[in-house]
């Protein structure tokens, strides 16, 4: 096995770290300049939202179920039981919902976008793009990045009501609690702060997934092993980059509300 110098592996990190943010400043500078391609925005809009339906939905509401039967465990020590409405809205609204979606989305959609787009680098088909005129970042990258961001908004939505109703699910067979009694707890915790904390972070996670499916595809080399390569470390780099992220922007959100 061959030996790499530390200081090698860190200059190529910071070189790729500078080559994503070059890459994602490009990819947002062309949502301003025609053309806009907007059937290929509708197009990858179908592909990402309606194609990621089925598993957001099953992704929330047994995130919502086993919310439910954990929160129970817990709350019946304290003779709270009624509350379990209220933890499963926060939990789901704030974090789960919006995690979980992104990804479940991550893991279909970066993946989709470094193969597909790797396979057209190592095939020459970028290059036969730019030969005729187009340009590849605005063509293939603007639109899944705004297709990306734009649905998952919405399936973040969906996840979260589906989520509560898995939590309703487990109320009513398992926990015997009243559907009304469930819901009207569930939306009333609810303030403001926890739903635009819940619906702010869809739309970074759905630049951060689109931008890293992208980069990597565009940048994979050494035929089909490097697409391979390429659509392994998207979904790694992208749910990292989500988890991470999703820290930072918890407490800064946190750190303004309180402020104000």
């Amino acid at each position: 096995m061959e030996l790499i110098s530390p200081t090698y592996i860190a200059k190529e990190w910071v070189q790729a770290v500078e080559d994503y943010v070059l890459f994602s400043v490009q990819a947002l500078a062309n949502l301003f300049r025609k053309p806009f391609y907007f059937a290929d925005m509708v197009q990858q809009a179908d592909f990402i939202g309606v194609g990621s339906l089925p598993i957001v939905v099953l992704t929330g509401f047994f995130t919502g179920a086993v919310l439910a039967v954990q929160a129970s465990n817990t709350l019946e020590r304290f003779g709270s039981i009624s509350m379990v409405g209220q933890l499963v809205s926060l939990s789901m609204v704030r974090e789960l919902g919006p995690v979980l979606t992104s990804l479940m989305v991550a893991g279909r959609n970066s993946s989709g976008m470094a193969s597909e787009l790797g396979s057209m680098v190592v095939t020459e088909q970028i290059d036969a793009m730019r030969a005729l005129g187009t340009d590849p970042m605005k063509k293939l990258v603007t639109p899944r990045l705004v297709a990306t961001v734009f649905m998952l908004f919405f399936l973040t939505i969906i996840a979260d009501l589906v989520g509560l109703v898995g939590g309703l699910f487990i109320a009513k067979v398992l926990l015997r609690l009243d559907a009304h009694q469930y819901w009207s707890t569930a939306w009333q915790v609810l303030v403001f702060q926890d739903v635009f904390m819940g619906l702010i972070k869809p739309l970074l996670f759905g630049f951060i997934i689109a931008t890293i499916g992208c980069f990597y595809g565009v940048n994979a080399r050494g035929g089909t092993q490097g697409v391979g390569r390429a659509t392994t470390q998207a979904v790694v780099a992208a749910s990292v980059l989500i988890l991470a992220f999703d820290l930072f922007i918890t407490r800064f959100l946190m750190i303004v509300f309180v402020m104000h």
